[in-house]
């Protein structure tokens, strides 16, 4: 499980041109699984991702094609950790 935060290096004029390709991207990945939850942050510098790969690796290849990223609009800090106890709710991230 993997943790992303977004640090936008680019203008917010910017961030807004990008960002209904962005969320197409983000569909795609909610599409396929990889994605579990987003959002901005607040104040808006950036966004955060829950992800779920088999590897950082696959993980970098995906947020690769981000078009943030493409457009060097964003850096992206991942984080991986193993979650093992969840609200009742959020049961389908545990790791066995």
């Amino acid at each position: 499980m993997f943790v992303v935060l977004l640090n936008y290096l680019r203008p917010l004029a910017v961030i807004d041109e990008l960002l209904p390709a962005h969320v197409k991207f983000l569909d795609e990945q909610y599409r396929a699984g990889v994605f579990l939850a987003s959002g901005r942050r607040v104040p808006r510098t950036g966004g955060v991702i829950l992800a779920r790969a088999a590897s950082r690796e696959e993980l970098d290849a995906v947020l690769a094609q981000d078009p943030f990223a493409l457009a060097g609009a964003a850096a992206y800090e991942v984080v991986e950790f193993s979650p093992t106890k969840s609200t009742p709710e959020l049961a389908c991230i545990l790791e066995a």
